[in-house]
């Protein structure tokens, strides 16, 4: 029982290290959005509730088969008839116990992150629109008037185990997407042709792109740096060939990349557009004979 005991502690001690370790492969990314940080505040918070039940329920079983043994001259009670209140006691009580954890402990804080994940419009500084097409991804700046395509750049020949796969096999690509960090930018997904999802794992959101549907999350990293990403829905043959790739840089450099990357507008095509005046005809002018010149 001892041994059980310390093999019990060993375990927890081991996954609760594990979930302190923020680059262990198991475990998530490093978040940089306030929705990836609530997101492993709730998954860590859920985790140590559920383990703590776990080893709770199987220490008590334990105890209770070690306690209870027929060896020590205990007998098996009969709960057929009738039914007495301590069982009744024992079969409620932990029904309602599961229901006040489901609906407190567990309801409140999903509900805050998911309320916190449906937030998309209220103070955004950017809106950045986002088309999966087979296979790759379109970004659009609608108010900076920027649209460029973005798709995977990894040779051929190390897809095909022709050459030494790189650092970042299946996960580079021509165009990255630029965003500012410190800045609430707001997405809009949609999609050309088939089901898409476009997914960080840094950033704490995914999104699918279903055409003929406009749908948004939102992201505001805090961190300047390169992270990279996938689609996530099953959209074809090329479906592992779709990386996501943001350059988050600071609001300076992201200006200067926008002022860069604008279209120029001409001058002829900025002036608006003067409107003819309009011919004022009189009414006796109306009323006079057209003249029709005789063919020669």
């Amino acid at each position: 029982m001892r041994g059980l005991f310390r093999a019990g502690l060993g375990a927890m001690a081991a996954m609760g290290s594990a979930a302190a370790l923020a680059d262990y492969k198991y475990n998530f990314p490093t978040p940089v959005t306030p929705i990836a940080h609530e997101t492993l505040h709730v998954h860590n918070l859920f985790m140590a509730i559920a383990l703590t039940l776990f080893f709770g329920v199987l220490a008590l079983m334990l105890y209770s088969f070690w306690k209870h043994r027929k060896s020590t001259g205990h007998k098996a009670a009969d709960f057929v008839a009738p039914k007495s209140t301590k069982q009744w006691m024992w079969t409620l009580a932990p029904f309602a116990a599961l229901l006040i954890l489901d609906y407190g402990v567990f309801g409140i804080p999903a509900y805050h992150a998911v309320k916190m994940y449906e937030d998309s419009k209220t103070a955004a500084e950017l809106v950045v629109k986002v088309t999966g097409s087979q296979w790759m991804w379109q970004y659009e700046y609608p108010s900076e008037g920027i649209k460029f395509t973005s798709q995977m750049t990894t040779p051929r020949a190390q897809i095909n185990n022709q050459e030494p796969k790189g650092e970042h096999y299946l996960l580079e690509v021509d165009n990255p997407l630029v965003l500012p960090a410190g800045v609430k930018v707001r997405f809009i997904t949609t999609s050309n042709d088939v089901i898409h999802s476009w997914w960080v794992p840094a950033f704490g959101v995914k999104r699918d792109a279903v055409p003929g549907f406009l749908r948004e999350f939102w992201a505001n990293i805090d961190t300047p740096g390169t992270y990279r990403g996938q689609c996530s829905e099953l959209c074809g043959k090329e479906h592992g060939f779709m990386p996501v790739v943001v350059n988050v840089v600071p609001k300076e450099e992201f200006a200067a990349w926008v002022a860069k990357n604008k279209p120029a507008v001409s001058p002829a095509a900025s002036a608006a557009p003067v409107a003819a005046e309009p011919v004022k005809t009189s009414a006796v002018e109306l009323a006079k004979p057209v003249k029709v010149a005789a063919a020669k």
